[in-house]
């Protein structure tokens, strides 16, 4: 998957970041999240999620061929101690509005990872009002 550049002007490129749910939509065959990963293999989006997300959405029910095609078309942020520094202070923006537990530390990671990326960000998730007070506006959060 290429990145666009809008310095040669084309428009900027389309990053989707999905959270658990939209992941195992897209591993179950969701005809909505699987044609968002086509856009991704034809070079006109990227879709990206966090190593955490991949492991909480793991269903040992679908092939592992399936696994594997899904991930072919989509990116595995990495994630370093900076990373993890940035989460730790998102996970303690929800503490204060009384959210709490591993869920809220997932999109926490999934938050700085939708904030790292170049371009125009759409979040999928299930769990919009969390990803809302994590992300700036500039980032669109969308339900699945």
């Amino acid at each position: 998957m290429s990145k666009r550049s809008a310095e040669h002007g084309q428009p900027p490129l389309r990053i989707f970041v999905l959270d658990c749910e939209a992941l195992s939509l897209a591993v179950r065959g969701d005809r909505k999240m699987i044609a968002w990963l086509d856009l991704a293999a034809r070079g006109q989006a990227e879709v990206v999620t966090s190593p955490l997300t991949v492991v909480e959405a793991y269903d040992g029910r679908i092939t592992e061929q399936r696994w594997d095609w899904v991930l072919s078309r989509l990116n595995v942020a990495d994630l370093g101690k900076d990373e993890a520094r940035q989460a730790r202070q998102a996970r303690g923006l929800l503490a204060d509005a009384k959210l709490h537990g591993h869920r809220y530390a997932i999109d926490a990671v999934l938050a700085v990872i939708a904030r790292k990326q170049k371009g125009q960000v759409t979040v999928f998730t299930s769990d919009v009002d969390d990803l809302e007070k994590l992300v700036p506006n500039s980032i669109v959060v969308k339900k699945v």
